[in-house]
Protein backbone atom coordinates (compact mmCIF):
# COMPACT_ATOMS: atom_id res chain seq x y z
CA UNK A 1 0.00 0.00 0.00
CA UNK A 2 1.42 3.57 -0.71
CA UNK A 3 1.55 6.37 1.27
CA UNK A 4 -1.57 8.01 0.09
CA UNK A 5 -3.71 4.90 0.09
CA UNK A 6 -2.74 4.21 3.57
CA UNK A 7 -3.40 7.53 4.61
CA UNK A 8 -7.23 7.71 2.60
CA UNK A 9 -8.10 4.20 3.69
CA UNK A 10 -6.55 3.31 7.37
CA UNK A 11 -6.17 6.87 8.88
CA UNK A 12 -10.16 7.42 8.37
CA UNK A 13 -10.44 4.58 10.80
CA UNK A 14 -7.77 5.48 13.22
CA UNK A 15 -9.51 8.91 13.51
CA UNK A 16 -12.44 6.87 14.43
CA UNK A 17 -10.83 5.02 17.14
CA UNK A 18 -10.11 8.58 18.53
CA UNK A 19 -12.91 11.01 18.62
CA UNK A 20 -13.02 11.19 22.02
CA UNK A 21 -9.29 13.22 22.33
CA UNK A 22 -8.41 16.39 20.53
CA UNK A 23 -6.17 17.24 18.06
CA UNK A 24 -2.61 16.68 18.68
CA UNK A 25 -1.15 19.58 20.47
CA UNK A 26 2.42 20.46 21.41
CA UNK A 27 2.11 19.04 24.63
CA UNK A 28 0.37 15.61 23.71
CA UNK A 29 -2.12 13.74 25.15
CA UNK A 30 -1.38 10.36 26.73
CA UNK A 31 -0.83 6.84 25.27
CA UNK A 32 -3.73 4.95 26.87
CA UNK A 33 -6.42 5.95 24.18
CA UNK A 34 -4.10 5.39 21.55
CA UNK A 35 -4.84 2.15 19.50
CA UNK A 36 -3.71 1.76 16.06
CA UNK A 37 -6.00 0.40 12.95
CA UNK A 38 -3.59 -2.78 11.39
CA UNK A 39 -4.08 -4.38 8.17
CA UNK A 40 -3.24 -8.18 8.90
CA UNK A 41 -0.25 -9.44 6.14
CA UNK A 42 -0.68 -11.78 3.68
CA UNK A 43 2.51 -13.28 4.77
CA UNK A 44 3.09 -12.62 8.05
CA UNK A 45 6.88 -13.91 7.59
CA UNK A 46 7.28 -10.82 4.90
CA UNK A 47 6.47 -8.17 7.79
CA UNK A 48 9.73 -5.85 8.50
CA UNK A 49 9.75 -3.58 11.49
CA UNK A 50 10.98 0.15 10.43
CA UNK A 51 11.98 2.61 13.00
CA UNK A 52 13.02 6.49 12.80
CA UNK A 53 14.82 7.79 15.49
CA UNK A 54 14.08 11.09 14.32
CA UNK A 55 10.39 11.16 14.35
CA UNK A 56 9.80 8.88 16.34
CA UNK A 57 7.72 6.39 14.55
CA UNK A 58 7.57 2.66 14.20
CA UNK A 59 6.18 1.25 11.18
CA UNK A 60 5.71 -2.65 10.26
CA UNK A 61 5.81 -3.23 6.99
CA UNK A 62 4.73 -5.95 4.44
CA UNK A 63 6.62 -5.34 0.91
CA UNK A 64 5.53 -1.67 0.02
CA UNK A 65 2.44 -1.57 2.36
CA UNK A 66 2.78 -0.14 5.99
CA UNK A 67 0.59 -2.39 7.93
CA UNK A 68 0.43 -0.71 11.37
CA UNK A 69 1.83 2.57 12.42
CA UNK A 70 2.76 3.73 15.93
CA UNK A 71 4.16 6.73 18.13
CA UNK A 72 7.11 5.83 19.84
CA UNK A 73 10.02 6.86 22.38
CA UNK A 74 13.66 5.99 21.75
CA UNK A 75 16.63 6.68 23.57
CA UNK A 76 17.62 10.00 24.49
CA UNK A 77 20.86 11.66 23.21
CA UNK A 78 23.23 10.66 26.13
CA UNK A 79 21.78 7.02 25.60
CA UNK A 80 20.49 6.51 21.87
CA UNK A 81 18.55 3.27 20.22
CA UNK A 82 21.38 1.84 18.63
CA UNK A 83 21.01 2.16 14.13
CA UNK A 84 21.44 -0.34 11.43
CA UNK A 85 20.01 -3.77 10.76
CA UNK A 86 19.04 -6.11 13.08
CA UNK A 87 16.74 -9.23 13.30
CA UNK A 88 13.90 -9.57 16.41
CA UNK A 89 15.58 -12.45 18.12
CA UNK A 90 14.19 -12.32 21.34
CA UNK A 91 10.27 -12.40 22.66
CA UNK A 92 8.78 -12.13 25.69
CA UNK A 93 5.03 -11.21 27.12
CA UNK A 94 5.94 -10.35 30.67
CA UNK A 95 9.53 -9.12 31.46
CA UNK A 96 10.71 -7.21 33.87
CA UNK A 97 13.58 -4.90 34.29
CA UNK A 98 16.65 -6.48 35.55
CA UNK A 99 19.31 -4.07 36.10
CA UNK A 100 18.64 -1.11 38.91
CA UNK A 101 17.75 1.89 39.02
CA UNK A 102 14.26 0.53 38.03
CA UNK A 103 14.71 -3.18 38.66
CA UNK A 104 11.62 -5.09 38.41
CA UNK A 105 9.82 -2.44 36.50
CA UNK A 106 7.40 -4.41 33.77
CA UNK A 107 8.20 -4.14 29.94
CA UNK A 108 5.34 -5.91 28.82
CA UNK A 109 5.13 -7.71 25.24
CA UNK A 110 8.97 -7.14 24.82
CA UNK A 111 10.93 -7.81 21.11
CA UNK A 112 15.22 -8.14 21.55
CA UNK A 113 16.94 -6.79 18.90
CA UNK A 114 20.28 -6.18 20.30
CA UNK A 115 21.56 -7.06 23.85
CA UNK A 116 19.81 -5.55 26.71
CA UNK A 117 17.64 -3.44 23.81
CA UNK A 118 14.01 -4.28 23.15
CA UNK A 119 11.23 -2.66 21.73
CA UNK A 120 8.44 -3.00 24.60
CA UNK A 121 5.45 -1.24 26.50
CA UNK A 122 6.42 1.67 28.11
CA UNK A 123 5.37 5.08 29.29
CA UNK A 124 5.58 8.29 26.42
CA UNK A 125 7.57 11.07 26.56
CA UNK A 126 7.15 13.40 23.07
CA UNK A 127 10.91 13.50 22.94
CA UNK A 128 13.24 11.22 23.39
CA UNK A 129 14.06 9.68 26.18
CA UNK A 130 15.20 6.43 26.93
CA UNK A 131 17.92 4.73 27.98
CA UNK A 132 18.32 3.03 24.36
CA UNK A 133 15.31 0.68 24.55
CA UNK A 134 11.70 1.55 21.98
CA UNK A 135 8.99 2.64 24.25
CA UNK A 136 5.23 1.34 22.49
CA UNK A 137 1.79 2.93 23.67
CA UNK A 138 0.22 -0.28 25.32
CA UNK A 139 -2.47 -1.03 22.47
CA UNK A 140 -0.15 -0.82 20.22
CA UNK A 141 2.79 -2.93 21.85
CA UNK A 142 0.52 -5.54 21.70
CA UNK A 143 -0.46 -5.57 18.53
CA UNK A 144 3.17 -5.27 16.67
CA UNK A 145 4.09 -8.00 19.49
CA UNK A 146 1.38 -9.93 17.85
CA UNK A 147 2.64 -9.33 14.04
CA UNK A 148 6.56 -9.49 14.99
CA UNK A 149 8.72 -13.20 14.69
CA UNK A 150 11.35 -14.26 16.44
CA UNK A 151 13.75 -13.49 13.01
CA UNK A 152 11.65 -10.31 12.00
CA UNK A 153 13.97 -7.88 10.20
CA UNK A 154 14.05 -4.34 11.99
CA UNK A 155 15.63 -1.25 10.25
CA UNK A 156 16.59 1.77 12.77
CA UNK A 157 17.28 4.64 11.07
CA UNK A 158 16.97 8.62 11.71
CA UNK A 159 14.23 8.56 9.31
CA UNK A 160 11.88 6.52 7.12
CA UNK A 161 10.55 7.16 4.26
CA UNK A 162 6.79 7.70 5.79
CA UNK A 163 7.43 10.09 7.91
CA UNK A 164 6.53 13.02 5.80
CA UNK A 165 3.26 11.26 5.56
CA UNK A 166 1.85 8.19 7.99
CA UNK A 167 3.88 9.49 10.40
CA UNK A 168 3.35 13.19 10.82
CA UNK A 169 -0.53 11.94 11.01
CA UNK A 170 0.14 10.31 13.99
CA UNK A 171 -0.30 12.09 17.20
CA UNK A 172 1.62 13.42 20.04
CA UNK A 173 1.45 11.17 22.95
CA UNK A 174 2.87 12.28 26.32
CA UNK A 175 2.37 10.18 29.53
CA UNK A 176 5.15 12.56 31.14
CA UNK A 177 2.22 14.42 33.32
CA UNK A 178 0.62 11.24 34.64
CA UNK A 179 0.69 10.16 38.35
CA UNK A 180 3.35 7.39 39.00
CA UNK A 181 1.02 4.28 39.79
CA UNK A 182 2.30 2.90 42.89
CA UNK A 183 5.08 0.63 42.96
CA UNK A 184 3.27 -1.75 45.04
CA UNK A 185 1.26 -2.09 41.75
CA UNK A 186 4.19 -2.19 39.35
CA UNK A 187 5.78 -5.03 40.90
CA UNK A 188 2.83 -7.17 40.86
CA UNK A 189 1.62 -9.72 38.84
CA UNK A 190 -1.81 -7.57 38.37
CA UNK A 191 0.17 -4.62 35.64
CA UNK A 192 0.46 -7.73 33.63
CA UNK A 193 -3.09 -8.86 33.85
CA UNK A 194 -3.76 -5.62 33.40
CA UNK A 195 -1.71 -4.85 29.86
CA UNK A 196 -3.02 -8.01 28.61
CA UNK A 197 -6.57 -6.15 28.99
CA UNK A 198 -5.02 -3.21 27.26
CA UNK A 199 -5.31 -0.89 30.93
CA UNK A 200 -3.35 -0.11 33.31
CA UNK A 201 -3.91 1.13 37.02
CA UNK A 202 -6.44 4.04 36.83
CA UNK A 203 -5.52 5.66 33.29
CA UNK A 204 -8.43 4.50 31.26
Amino acid sequence: MTATKFLSVVLPALAISLTSCTTPSSTGRTSFSFDPPVQQPSNPAAVRAMLSTGAQRLYLVEGDKVILATPVTVGKPSTPTPRGNFRIYSKQLERRRASSPGAGYPMTYWMEFQPAYGMHWGFMDSKPDTHGCVRIPLKAAKKVFTLVRVGTPLNVASSQPWDSTIGKQLPTLDDSRLPDPPLSYMLSPKVFRDSHAGKMWNFE
